[in-house]
């Protein structure tokens, strides 16, 4: 097999002419494209079966990256502060311009900074975040390795970009920011005890 160096390069490569790539994550393999790219997203969410009006999340390899894709008020840039990059994802104001899917029909989008050092690589290769949705086609579980890929997802896509085994175990956790509000979307990889004591609020339930 070929470094990962160059691996990372060639997808990188994919998602700026707007392929779509499974890779590793910080916790298992997801599906990407580049998030300004509308008709890459489209196809993604056509590749996996993915039901209109349910959002993808984004990651980027740092703030920088996040904040082209989305509006982090003070609550946010804290809970990020505390936790990034790591496994939380939070619900906050997309940035203007991005593809509908992603959205879901809303005006927020998930974001994370990665702390999966090829994901983090890839989005810097690629030059922006990209979508973080499981690499599965819709209904399926996820997984943690580029051999369980899915034969019928993998014929969808221009590349796969084996990183090795991912870490798994539980998906990030997922957070709204609703102004001094947040709310638990999804638990996850973060206690949400862990949350509240850097917020220095409750994290209603969703």
């Amino acid at each position: 097999m070929r470094p990962l160096e160059e691996r990372i390069a060639e997808a990188a490569a994919a998602l700026r002419r707007g392929g779509l790539v499974a890779y590793p994550t910080e916790t298992l393999y997801g599906l990407g494209a580049l998030a300004g790219d509308a008709a890459a997203v489209a196809r993604l969410a056509a590749a996996k079966g993915r039901p209109d009006g349910k959002p993808m999340p984004l990651l980027a390899a740092d703030l920088a990256q996040l904040e082209q894709v989305a509006a982090l008020d003070p609550l946010s840039r804290r809970l990020g502060e505390a936790f990034w990059p790591g496994p939380l994802t939070l619900v906050v104001p997309a940035a203007a311009g991005l593809p509908g899917p992603i959205l879901g029909g809303g005006r927020t989008v998930g974001v994370r900074v990665t702390s999966g050092a090829v994901a983090a690589a890839l989005c810097r290769a690629a030059g922006g975040a990209l979508v973080a949705t499981s690499a599965n086609l819709a209904g399926q579980p996820p997984v943690a390795r580029a051999e369980a890929l899915d034969p019928a997802l993998c014929a969808r896509l221009d590349l796969v970009l084996d990183g090795g085994p991912a870490p798994g175990g539980p998906p990030s956790t997922v957070v709204a920011v609703e102004g001094e509000r947040l709310v638990l979307l999804r638990a996850g990889a973060i206690e949400v005890a862990a949350i509240e004591a850097a917020a220095g609020r409750r994290v209603e339930p969703g």
